[in-house]
């Protein structure tokens, strides 16, 4: 068994004239991913094709412009305050899974009020099977970039992480963390685990016919994970010490328990209300019926 691992990755998969980098090509192959699980699945209930398009944009505005907005609002607004315009600079990093979460909600609402013309419940009970996997790819993400790690620790699987990143990546020799969590690896696991129940849960057993069963599971057991794992995390921000120091929890715990609370209320809510029965023509509304 290894004391440690060494992590010495490179945040950039191609550095050339055009460089790309492994925590975008997460989220482009997530959103290509998840579009295509959501296209099978308004095939598989006869929704419109031509929906496909909308929602996606309505969802990648609302993932960027909610993470980008959650961090500046939930974790450095004393910064950004000083100097707004920074806000625009996303390359920079800074983005908050809560504030991603709040802005797709956003961006259901309104596809669904605008577009679909269906309850938002249709809606999320479909996407969020998706977005499982997308949180999943986006942690690697985090684990390429030598960022969102945990605690030091003594376990086997430890990672020592380039603390110096950008300077390493500049030319300079790297300076290495203590062994820590790999805290990127737990989550990506844990949304994988759930990516894998929801996709059992809507072709399996037709969960989708519980509007807000699946959507609650998700909430709830998303951001319960996420904050099990934030106590072996290390703080994004100074000020998170002090709350953990009067609250005991940090401001990823403390944005996750209403999300948990909110799931719950889906999951009872589901539960209470007699199932639906929905037909399944497996083609799209233009498309002619296979013999």
């Amino acid at each position: 068994m290894l004391s440690f691992i060494t992590w010495e990755a490179d945040p950039r998969l191609i550095d050339s004239f055009v460089t790309v980098r492994w925590y975008g090509l997460m989220f482009a192959i997530g959103f290509l991913i998840g579009y295509k699980i959501v296209e099978r699945m308004f095939r598989h209930e006869g929704a419109p094709e031509r929906w496909l398009g909308t929602l996606l944009l309505w969802v990648i505005a609302g993932t960027v412009i909610g993470a980008r907005l959650g961090h500046v609002f939930f974790y450095e607004w004393d910064v950004y305050s000083q100097n707004p315009i920074r806000i625009l600079y996303i390359w920079e990093g800074g983005l908050a899974s809560h504030g991603g979460t709040i802005g797709v909600i956003l961006g259901v609402l309104c596809f669904s009020w605008i577009t679909a013309k269906r309850s938002p419940l249709w809606t999320f009970d479909r996407l969020v099977v998706p977005i499982a996997l997308v949180g999943a790819l986006i942690r690697f993400g985090n684990l390429m970039n030598h960022e969102i790690y945990g605690h030091v620790t003594d376990v086997p699987w430890a990672f020592r992480y380039i603390a110096n990143i950008n300077a390493w990546m500049a030319g300079a020799q790297p300076i290495f963390t203590p062994p820590s969590h790999p805290t990127q690896i737990y989550e990506s696991l844990w949304y994988l685990a759930l990516f894998g129940l929801l996709m059992w849960m809507y072709w399996k057993r037709n969960d989708e016919e519980r509007p807000g069963l699946i959507f609650g599971t998700f909430l709830t057991l998303l951001f319960a994970g996420r904050f099990a794992i934030e106590y072996l995390k290390n703080v994004q921000v100074g000020f998170e010490e002090q709350m953990i120091a009067q609250y005991g929890i940090n401001m990823g715990q403390a944005l996750s328990i209403p999300f948990i609370l909110i799931g719950i209320f889906f999951i009872v809510r589901a539960y209470m209300r007699p199932r639906l029965h929905i037909d399944f023509p497996n083609r799209f509304p233009d498309e002619p019926k296979k013999k």
